[in-house]
């Protein structure tokens, strides 16, 4: 069994916004109950990430490393077109990931107690997000 569907988030902007509840309902609906679950973002400048889900403040620690870590402005970069913020945001998601896949077991996917699946917006202002979910699997 296969089944493929889009979800669409709109984001506030630099940041993280949770999606393992629209992610574990596309899995459900599926009727796949050993199988796995790919989840692919259809952007260059907003990434995933697999992420503790009961301290907010691990995604804003790794939100400042990453402003530390690609600046926006910086003068190294030629690729404005957008704004300040454009490049950083291709560097970012190149350096996370753009999809990731989980395994499904008993009709969900297998997360660890502290585990959530979010979009990382790497813009500054918020956009509309696709993400793409394909679970595979025995029904």
């Amino acid at each position: 069994m296969i089944l493929q569907k889009d979800i669409v988030v709109d984001t506030r902007g630099r940041g993280t916004t949770d999606v393992t509840r629209q992610v574990q309902a596309i899995v459900s609906e599926s009727g796949v109950s050993v199988g796995t679950c790919q989840v692919f973002v259809q952007h260059t400048s907003a990434s995933l990430m697999l992420c503790e889900n009961a301290d907010p403040d691990v995604r804003r620690d790794l939100e400042a490393f990453m402003a530390r870590l690609v600046p926006d402005g910086d003068s190294l970069f030629r690729h404005q077109s957008e704004g300040p913020d454009d490049m950083p945001a291709h560097v970012r998601s190149v350096l996370t990931h753009s999809s990731l896949s989980l395994p499904v077991s008993q009709g969900a996917c297998v997360l660890g107690t502290w585990q959530g699946l979010y979009l990382w917006e790497h813009r500054t202002s918020g956009h509309r997000r696709h993400l793409l979910v394909t679970v595979h699997g025995e029904v």
